[in-house]
Parts: structure tokens; sequence; C-alpha cells
């Protein structure tokens, strides 16, 4: 701006004044400051106009640093589609972090709080007793929760969906085609997203009459491995296996394979998620399919509508639907 000043011989407030379109300039001298500075290059600092109180046009999103292996999952990816896709369509950008622990997370809010960097926040992967939720309530920052509405923090939106329905069509197409046992393996059981899924379906089956177990894993093909094949080498394995993503769920068809059982003769598989993985693997895998896309879509309009007006909403999404394939019988 020093430059600009020095080169149109005003001051650095006229320059201001021009640039940020305030009055107090003629037409002329504005038209010919904003040619100056596009000659030389000059963009303005966004932390700076931050600290004047201008909006960043972005949001935040702060995710645990995958594994190699969980990388190729597919629910990130398209949640991070969805929500790119309307940031894009309204002008917004997404800041993007990793961090390894609940307490970098925080760090992180803080900042981007402190800084401005950020018009709001979405919160992603909601555990049991959350720590991130009362530090978040004591920042200026408009924070979409992705699970139900939290009656102790009523000045956040929230995103969510009801597990009780897709427990229901999935018990009831194992009962349908004769099972009797089934196990499920979980992702990790401080997600609180884990543990509705977990209620639902203990309701449903206890509905339906069936017996089952439940392993916790942390939906990496490895995990949901090593758990099929502790299920399987029980006394009274199951005849079904429902896995929470479709890692697990594509690990767990070679599992089966050396341990000599037929899919879905013997033994039925279903992911919880849907992938190109689960429609190309031999038998191709049933699953809830879930628009996973759509769920960042909705995440993204909320925090934005927020943002806007001000005002917390709660949005609930669609349920998820079973599609049938040749995993399971």
């Amino acid at each position: 701006m020093t430059d600009i000043a020095q080169r149109a011989g005003v001051s650095r407030v006229a320059v201001s004044y021009a640039l940020n379109d305030r009055p107090g300039v003629s037409d002329e001298l504005r038209a010919r400051i904003k040619q100056i500075a596009l000659d030389l290059g000059f963009t303005a600092s966004i932390s700076a106009r931050a600290i004047h109180g201008a909006a960043a046009h972005a949001i935040g999103l702060v995710m645990r640093r995958p594994t190699p292996e969980l990388s190729a999952e597919v629910f990130r990816r398209e949640l991070i589609s969805g929500i790119q896709a309307t940031l894009a369509a309204e002008g917004y950008g997404l800041a993007l972090q990793f961090a390894d622990t609940a307490d970098q997370e925080v760090a992180i809010y803080q900042g981007w709080d402190a800084e401005r960097r950020v018009d709001g926040v979405l919160l992603f992967d909601h555990r049991v007793d959350d720590p991130r939720l009362p530090v978040l309530s004591t920042l200026d920052l408009p924070v979409v929760v992705m699970a139900p509405p939290e009656a102790a923090y009523p000045a956040f939106s929230y995103v969510w969906s009801d597990e009780a329905p897709a427990a229901t069509q999935l018990v009831g197409h194992l009962r349908d085609r004769g099972h009797r046992r089934f196990a499920r393996v979980s992702g990790p059981e401080s997600l609180l997203h884990t543990q509705r899924r977990t209620t639902a379906i203990a309701v449903a089956a206890e509905a339906a009459g069936l017996t089952w177990t439940t392993v916790a894993a942390d939906y990496t093909g490895s995990a949901g491995a090593r758990a099929t094949r502790r299920l399987l080498s029980a006394r009274e394995r199951p005849t079904a296996v429902v896995f929470d993503n479709d890692l697990m769920a594509v690990a767990a068809l070679s599992v089966a394979r050396e341990m000599g059982l037929d899919v879905p003769g013997q033994l039925s598989i279903i992911a919880g998620e849907d992938s190109v993985l689960c429609r190309t693997v031999r038998p191709a895998v049933t699953v809830l399919r879930r628009d996973i896309v759509g769920y960042g879509r909705t995440c993204t309009t909320t925090l934005l509508s927020h943002i806007a007006d001000g005002q917390p909403l709660s949005r609930q999404l669609p349920d998820a639907t079973l599609v049938l394939r040749a995993s399971s019988r």
C-alpha cells in the first residue's frame, strides 16, 4: 500500500479508501489507485482485512490425521467433495487441517478464532463427552456439529441422521433370509455415531428375535480382517457380518476365502457405506447406501446460513437405504 501511495502521490489512507470502496476519494482517484494496484500485482492480506472486521470467506474443518490405509476410505473424500462444491458455488474457501490429538484440534480452532481466518467451523467425528464442544462454545465462531442436537449447546447448528430406519432395514433383511445369529464390526467406540448405531441395531435385533454381537475396530482393512477372523473362528460363528464401512467389509471377503467359507452361501457380508470397492469386488457387497456428498452439502449450506443470519439450525438427513448385491443371501 505504501508503494501504491507513493506512485499515486497520495496518502495510505486514501489508498485504503479507494481499494475498499469507501467514500473519501473521488471516482477518478479511486480508478487511478486501483489501476496502479493492478499494475503492481497487489492483493489484500486476508489476516489484515480480518483485523478490520472483514469476512474471511472461508470455513474451517479439522480431521484426525488418517493412516495410509484409512486414506482409501470413501467417507472422507466424498464428504469433502460435497463441502468444496458448495463452497465454490458461494465464493468461499475451505481451510482443511489435520490433527493427531484433541488438544491439537482445539488449538487450531482457537488460532482460527483469534486470527479471524475462518467465518465458521464444521465439527467432524463427534465423540462421547466431546472435549471440543465446551471450548468451541467460548469462541466467536458459528459451528455446525455433525450429530444430533445437544441441549447443553443450543448456540450450535446440527446436521444428523436417524440410525433406527437403517438398522430396521438391515435386521429385517437378515431375518427374512433365515439368519438367526449375526455380528457387527464397528468403528471406534468413542465416536457418538458408533454408539448410536449400536443402540439402533440392538433395538432392531431384539424386536426381530435375532442374536448378535459387536466387535469394535478402527475402520481400517487390517482391523476389519482381524475382527472377521476372530468372529469366524468362534465355536458358534455368525452366518452374517455387518461392517460400519466399506474397507472392512471388502477385507472380510478375503478372510472368508482364506478360511474356506463361501460368500454368500455360508456367510453374508454387508457394508455400512457404499463405494466403488463394494461394487467391483466379487461377489459385490450389499450395502447401506448413504448420500455422503449430500451430507457434505447439507452441512455446508447449514453453516453458511448460520453465518449469514446468526441463527442456529437443526437439519436431519435422509435415511440410508439397503442396496442388495451378491454378498448376502
